[in-house]
């Protein structure tokens, strides 16, 4: 099932080109509280939504994908969690350009350890990217996104795709300096999810993706999530060793070689197999 935000808060589903408004399956989610939970309360409900939404579909209004504006398909993220560097000829590309990815770039993944992008920097596909300091150098990084789907903490390798809700395009751009990854990935509109969720069922296995990235119409990134480093079960189990995981969370699993910059008016199209082709925009 693809699901997603879109227009003005609406939920939908996507099937082939268009968008059912299924909103009405939102009825069966319990009332929101203060203080409230952590995590999204959507996603933590995901199965219950799913059903209702199978009630609802029939009658949905329906539009097209070409006419709606999508919105990030988690709506409210505890955190969103970044892997560094996590394919290998990223990591050659970042040592070659010591004068553009800087000394942080240098380690193990480990040792460089996992970092987070403030959830304020979460736009979807359709909002675009802005560039927030034209006097610096902001690139694009295409990712594999993955939302957690239930509160977990201390999971093995072997258990932790079950805790997998879904998968989305992930666009983790960066502004170039020297200061700590969290503070240059954190601008608005610098972490880019959407343009809907693919839940883990209709996801054979994701460390077999490919993904893809041009920048008006010209190949940038190209890779498959074969090459990641370290694979997605032992980032799951690695981040719930740190972290305790919720309903929503977001984890960015790392970039391929071939990050470039991107200016205002660029184009990115945006590919990640078996979840969607999109464009997305800078401003």
């Amino acid at each position: 099932m693809k699901i997603c935000w879109f227009n003005d808060n609406r939920l939908g589903l996507v099937e082939g080109d268009k968008v059912k408004d299924v909103s009405a399956a939102l009825r069966i989610l319990p009332a929101p509280r203060y203080p409230a939970e952590h995590g999204d309360l959507l996603i933590a409900h995901l199965d219950a939504v799913r059903a209702e939404i199978g009630k609802v579909a029939g009658s949905a209004t329906v539009h097209d994908v070409a006419s709606v504006e999508f919105l990030s398909p988690v709506a409210n993220p505890g955190k969103i969690i970044g892997v560094p560097v996590n394919y290998l000829k990223h990591v050659e590309e970042a040592e070659a350009q010591r004068d553009v990815f800087t000394h942080r770039y240098q380690g193990s993944i480990r040792e460089q350890g996992l970092f987070l992008k403030a959830t304020s920097a979460l736009v979807g596909t359709s909002h675009g990217v802005k560039i927030n300091h034209p006097d610096r150098r902001t690139d694009h990084e295409i990712e594999l996104g993955v939302v957690i789907g239930r509160k977990v903490y201390g999971i093995s390798e072997a258990d932790a795709l079950s805790c997998v809700a879904g998968y989305a395009v992930a666009l983790d751009m960066v502004l170039r300096g020297p200061e700590d990854r969290s503070y240059r990935k954190s601008p608005d509109t610098y972490a880019v999810l959407g343009p809907w969720l693919v839940t883990a069922d209709e996801i054979a296995d994701p460390g077999k993706l490919d993904l893809s990235l041009q920048v008006n119409g010209v190949t940038k990134q190209e890779s498959n999530t074969e090459h990641f480093i370290m694979d997605l079960p032992k980032q799951i189990a690695w981040a719930a060793s740190v972290y305790t995981l919720y309903p929503g969370d977001i984890i960015m699993t790392g970039t391929c070689e071939g990050v470039s910059p991107v200016v205002p008016d660029d184009v990115m199209r945006c590919h990640v197999e078996g979840v969607a082709t999109v464009d997305v925009r800078v401003s």
